[in-house]
């Protein structure tokens, strides 16, 4: 007999018009269609629905998980890959302008799209030793920075700097002659080098990145202090702006340029800031107007001495002659200007400015004369021991108080030289250190340093000795220990290798860049904003502590005071001093 098919079962039981077996087939048949009906929505709402649900998880904000493998690059800066920002900086929404807060949904939503998200998350990844320090390099044309050295010879109109290039910027090897320096790792430094210094130190760097999207911060490896330092003299306003302009140009036309407006980026110049605060468009007017650039005022310059009135600049140190290849170069020379005896109170290495009425010079060299326990260098035009940096710092070393009046600026290598000697300096004006060093000296000056105010010399209040012999012997030795331990911080180690342990002055300032853009995007995100921020009172802002937003009187506001009309006499003043330092100091070198 044929198997029926299960297709013509219905059709045949209705034609037999049997009753009792129509009925349990509709039943078996209904039943079937109930189990269908059953298993399809099983499958829609959980099996499918459960896939959905994970689909939902996944695209949730969260850390970016980043291949060290994929971004680390130690020496190889010659093809970067910047990253293509999917928003401008010019363009993200101004949180002062919302009243009514969205839901924290949309909150969420609006913060994964600023551009910067993807560099804030690697901080969270904490399987990845560079999260949150990642740096960027613009591959500048050579004509900003390596051309420069090639033609070295027109850096200085007294000096041929093509010696002091050498060495990775370190200059030539010093001999250890007479025994106060270190068997290595001590060079004949020129002050202003810290453009290649630093540019050469940044090869060294342990967490560089070709992808722009992650990085905490972007360097610009522009030898500004080199620039400038060619047309300083016999060179009129166009060629002296000339570079500062093209790299400016150069900056805005590239997409990391757009994340944050320059925000983020940085450069440094070894020359003090007035070199490039020209206040004028007369040629008769000093340096450039590099820092007076709308694009430059967005970007951070650290230089070796800035300008209390100013927010876009930050002092960093003069480079000193001790420049260390290894932790243990830095821990054996701590230890021995631990064990030395300092014969000398107080000393002083420097030259009168007879030129200049409000200079305390006068007045120190002369207490310095008088003084049985005073030792004073006398630095002139010419030969002088105070062109030689074995007796310099053996002078430093002899001391346990070294005098840093202000030069022609208000600050001087001279003090980092002495602390790297292990003197207390002792300063005369807070313009000195105090408001220029805040990322590397501590910001309670007395555990370093003692400050006598300039007035205080001019009056004859007090004399230097009886101020010094004032504090304890105990108070002196904790005092020597502090500047002996900063030492680390404030020297540049050698470019060419790199500290493991220990954070030198480049470490230090990196550092700060990257806190200084990280807290910026913070406040971006976060809807915060300087809206009282008042640029004049930059020294102040630079003195808070941790937390602080707002300033008030501050006891130094007479060494800071700016005339009402708004021209500010000190900086008239300062640009003419850059002259005469540029002049001093160059003709010392040579």
């Amino acid at each position: 007999m044929r198997r029926r098919s299960a297709a013509s079962v219905p059709s045949e039981q209705m034609e037999k018009g049997t009753g009792k077996n129509q009925q349990n087939r509709l039943c078996c048949l209904a039943s079937l269609s109930a189990f269908f009906w059953i298993l399809l929505l099983y499958f829609h709402f959980v099996v499918l629905g459960h896939n959905g649900v994970d689909e939902s998880v996944k695209l949730q904000p969260g850390p970016v998980e980043i291949d060290p493998s994929a971004t680390h690059v130690t020496n190889d800066l010659q093809t970067p890959i910047p990253s293509k920002p999917t928003q401008s900086f010019e363009h993200l929404p101004s949180p002062r302008k919302m009243a009514n807060p969205p839901p924290q949904t949309t909150q969420t939503h609006e913060k994964d799209n600023f551009p910067f998200m993807r560099a804030l998350r690697t901080i969270e990844n904490k399987s990845d030793p560079c999260g949150g320090r990642y740096i960027y390099v613009h591959e500048l044309p050579s004509r900003f920075n390596e051309d420069m050295l090639k033609e070295c010879r027109s850096l200085s109109l007294w000096t041929n700097m093509c010696k002091f290039t050498t060495n990775a910027g370190l200059g030539p090897p010093l001999e250890n002659v007479e025994g106060v320096f270190s068997d290595t790792g001590w060079y004949a430094t020129n002050q202003f080098a810290v453009d290649v210094i630093f540019s050469n130190r940044m090869k060294q760097y342990e967490c560089l990145t070709r992808d722009s999207s992650i990085a905490a911060a972007i360097f610009v490896p522009f030898y500004a202090g080199f620039d400038i330092a060619r047309y300083l003299w016999g060179y009129n306003i166009s060629t002296r702006d000339a570079a500062s302009l093209e790299l400016v140009d150069w900056l805005m036309k590239r997409p990391e340029w757009g994340i944050m407006g320059g925000k983020d980026h940085f450069l440094v110049a070894g020359r003090i800031t007035w070199d490039f605060r020209r206040l004028s468009e007369e040629e008769s007017d000093w340096g450039n107007k590099l820092l007076f650039l709308p694009a430059a005022k967005n970007m951070s310059m650290l230089v070796v001495e800035s300008s209390p009135w100013n927010a876009n600049d930050f002092g960093i140190p003069y480079p000193t002659y001790f420049h260390p290849a290894k932790d243990v170069d830095v821990i054996v020379w701590q230890e021995r200007m631990r064990k030395l005896e300092r014969k000398w109170l107080f000393s002083f290495a420097g030259a009168p400015r007879p030129g200049n009425p409000k200079s305390i010079r006068g007045q120190i060299i002369d207490q310095c004369r008088r003084s049985k326990v005073g030792k004073l260098l006398e630095c002139d035009f010419g030969e002088s021991k105070c062109h030689s940096p074995s007796s310099i710092m053996q002078m430093f070393q002899s001391s346990l108080f070294c005098l840093q009046p202000q030069g022609d600026s208000y600050t001087r290598r001279s003090a980092f030289d002495s602390m790297l000697a292990g003197c207390i300096p002792v300063f005369f004006h807070p313009g000195s250190a105090y408001t220029q060093y805040t990322w590397h000296l501590p910001k309670n000056y007395t555990q370093y340093s003692v400050f006598i105010p300039e007035d205080d010399i001019r009056k004859r209040n007090v004399t230097i000795e009886e101020r010094l012999l004032q504090i304890p012997p105990e108070q002196v030795k904790i005092m020597r220990e502090n500047v002996i331990s900063l030492i680390p911080r404030l020297v540049y180690a050698d470019p060419r290798s790199k500290l493991e342990t220990l954070k030198d002055a480049f470490d230090v300032s990196v550092q700060a860049v990257i806190d200084k853009v990280t807290n910026l995007r913070r406040d971006i995100i976060e809807g915060r904003s300087d809206e009282n921020f008042i640029e004049e009172n930059s020294w102040k802002y630079a003195l808070l502590e941790e937390g602080q937003r707002e300033v008030g009187p501050h006891e130094w506001d007479p060494f800071f005071s700016k005339p009402k009309d708004g021209n500010s006499e000190s900086s008239d003043s300062s640009a003419e001093a850059a002259k005469n330092s540029w002049k001093n100091e160059q003709r010392n070198q040579s």
